[in-house]
């Protein structure tokens, strides 16, 4: 990891010599008369009042339409703005949470062989039908779910939602685009794992879910090797359907053409799985990993436990405290390692959510020589908050 520095550019004010030539000149003549005292400086003008603050407005959620198909794909549609733009997105329940133990990653390849193109067109020809429509078209795989992010002009929304149904239904997967794709997975892979932030979360999530996919390691190089398109055909069969399905889309549009279009170019694709997860049990006891790392300028401390999942009705109590704590720049743990000690940059803390699934972590960046008192003060924050209540401001 390299070191950050910061340099301190100091400025002097300096009081010089009268130049050489003004040293020459003929001397002034003495004064016959006393120096007249001189004037004491005008008052400052006082700084201006700040006009008192608007009145907050109300802001009331626009009505949403939702529907269900009968394959059990599920639509929201929010009409929201001014401007002539919508956004799109398709939600799949199918993540690395549904991989197999000898299959790590491969949700990751089908996700990155669907912008590859469909039955009918070609990664060049639909990236220029995006294009076309004034919008962008994206792929993410989450542990939890496969994400399409889409947006387009308004006037186009309906064309762009029959886009994504293709997309999803008509994936072309080709063989061709397989090696290539491998080898990025593989480097992206391999960057990650040379993170000092990236090796340190392993080791936390690893202790934290056990053997749970939540807990894995990321797949190596031979890992990746080892999947085949047959592999990243029976998972699309598998693990994709209709019931596991979402479609959201919010802006200005078209309700009416909207929905018809979503309805027409969805209501064909089969059922497929009922929506499952494997609840991950959090290991609950003290633990304390380290991995040596000789010569490193810093250390990379992440602190954490299991809390709940949004669900539970203390949810919002829970990020109400990761704010107070670490998790914004106001934060106290920020505070106190940052701006009072100078231990580190740029630390911050999380609250990081699965299905029926949560947990809490402060991570931070320090200086090798102040690993003990970070964690020191971190601890001592922590247990304040638990102690002291925080005062409230109107």
């Amino acid at each position: 990891m390299k070191t950050l520095y910061f340099g301190l550019l100091s400025a002097a004010l300096l009081t010089s010599t009268a130049p050489a030539v003004l040293a020459q000149t003929k001397p002034a003549a003495k004064a016959t008369t006393a120096a007249k005292p001189v004037a004491a400086p005008a008052p400052a003008t006082p700084k201006e009042t700040p006009p008192p603050g608007g009145t907050p407005r109300d802001f009331a959620l626009p009505a949403k339409e939702e529907f269900e198909l009968p394959n059990g794909l599920s639509a929201k549609l929010v009409p929201y703005g001014q401007v002539p733009k919508v956004t799109m997105m398709v939600a799949i329940q199918a993540g690395n949470v549904h991989e197999a133990p000898d299959q790590v990653g491969i949700a990751d390849v089908l996700g990155k062989l669907l912008n590859e193109g469909t039955n009918t067109l070609n990664a060049t020809q639909l990236a220029d039908k995006v294009a076309r429509m004034g919008g962008s078209l994206n792929v993410s795989v989450g542990q939890d779910q496969t994400m399409l992010w889409a947006s387009c002009l308004s006037e186009y929304a309906p064309e762009l939602a029959t886009l994504l149904a293709d997309v999803v239904q008509h994936p072309a997967l080709p063989a061709s685009e397989l090696p290539r794709i491998k080898a990025d997975f593989k480097r992206q892979m391999n960057l990650a794992r040379a993170q000092p932030g990236t090796q340190a979360r392993q080791k936390f999530t690893a202790s934290l879910y056990g053997s749970h996919p939540y807990g894995r390691p990321l797949p190596t190089d031979a890992a990746i090797d080892a999947l085949t398109l047959e592999q990243v055909k029976a998972f699309y069969q598998n693990q994709y359907g209709a019931q596991r399905t979402s479609v959201y889309v919010a802006g200005k549009f078209d309700q009416g053409a909207l929905r018809q279009a979503i309805t027409k170019s969805w209501s064909e694709w089969a059922k497929g799985p009922v929506p499952h997860i494997e609840i991950a049990k959090a290991q609950i006891r003290p633990d304390v990993l380290t991995l040596d790392r000789p010569s490193a300028p810093q250390s990379t401390i992440v602190i954490g436990m299991p809390v709940v999942d949004p669900s539970h009705p203390d949810y919002m109590k829970v990020r109400v405290m990761n704010s107070l704590l670490g998790g914004s720049f106001g934060s106290r743990i920020t505070r106190n390692i940052r701006e009072d000690k100078g231990y580190t940059y740029s630390p911050y803390s999380f609250v990081e959510t699965h299905y029926r699934a949560g947990n809490w972590s402060q991570n931070a960046d320090v200086t090798t020589q102040e690993t003990g008192n970070s964690l020191k003060e971190i601890v001592y924050e922590i247990e304040r908050l638990q102690k002291t209540r925080p005062l409230l401001r109107s």
